[in-house]
């Protein structure tokens, strides 16, 4: 954790935080949360997630200040002196009743932790992510399944099962047996002449860094396409890669002890690797 936290707008030590057993983000998992990614001291894509949170509290009836949210994730940074870091805010609907009750929630919890982020060594990025396909299943009908809510249990279970048998990350289908996305990251499937992601509809969360590759694709004429991907197409890509706002672009090489095309980071998985670090770095202004 870091040296400093933020909670319900005062900066403090984390053995000074403390929120209600009562709250329903402790009691019934209705909570919220986005992880963000600082380089230099700058958040890449701030308002995006924010604009999320925002989205996703309005579904739980919370609601949310963004311009004191987006001050007080710098003035955090500032305090604890972070300039590589991640950044985590967790919005909780607040103290509530012991019955579940919803609108017994009336003043919701926010509390932001930030600390230094170490980037995966660039051998990771060489030699790519092994994943699994989980034997948990994605309900793509489950408003779980398009909100960051801190109701985790499924991805836990599903990363300790990748863990288990030696992956990096585990793939969820869903009740269709359609793929969805990734304990915590969005997936594409390349093809000869184009790209493929699961749609909203097969029951994943829409990723800002996923949103991202998209716009960066549409520029360099690269075609990506929102489509439905069954196992079969899955085994059958020639290159396939996974995004979140830490690890950006993380080529996947291996799916269940199996090579993906001749198991190393493919030509398209590398341009957009490439890509996506040239747009952090023009839209926040890094030195080169």
């Amino acid at each position: 954790m870091s040296r400093m936290v933020y909670l319900n707008g005062s900066i403090m030590t984390p053995d000074q935080a403390s929120i209600s057993v009562q709250d329903y983000g402790f009691l019934y998992g209705c909570a919220l949360f986005e992880t963000m990614r600082a380089y230099d001291g700058k958040i890449f894509r701030l308002d995006s997630h924010l604009a999320r949170l925002a989205k996703s509290a309005t579904l739980l009836g919370i609601q949310l200040d963004l311009s004191m949210l987006r001050s007080a994730v710098y003035d955090l940074l500032q305090a604890n002196e972070l300039r590589e870091a991640k950044i985590r805010i967790t919005l909780s609907a607040g103290e509530g009743a012991f019955v579940p009750d919803l609108d017994s929630c009336k003043n919701p919890n926010i509390f932001i932790v930030a600390s230094e982020y170490q980037p995966y060594p660039d051998d990771i990025y060489q030699r790519g992510f092994k994943v699994i396909v989980s034997s948990w299943q994605r309900n793509s009908g489950s408003l779980l399944s398009h909100i960051k809510s801190t109701n985790y249990l499924e991805n836990l279970l599903a990363r300790q099962e990748a863990r288990k048998k030696g992956a990096d990350e585990a793939i969820w289908l869903n009740e269709k047996g359609l793929v969805a996305e990734g304990t915590m990251s969005n997936v594409f499937l390349v093809f000869e002449d184009v790209i493929k992601t699961p749609p909203e509809e097969s029951g994943i969360l829409p990723g800002i860094t996923r949103r991202t590759i998209f716009e960066i694709a549409e520029s360099i004429n690269v075609k990506i396409i929102e489509d439905k991907i069954d196992i079969e197409t899955l085994k059958n890509a020639t290159e396939i890669f996974i995004t979140n706002s830490l690890i950006e672009v993380m080529p996947v090489t291996t799916i269940e002890n199996v090579p993906v095309n001749d198991g190393t980071p493919g030509p398209k998985t590398r341009l957009l690797q490439q890509k996506y670090r040239e747009v952090i770095h023009k839209e926040l202004q890094l030195a080169p």
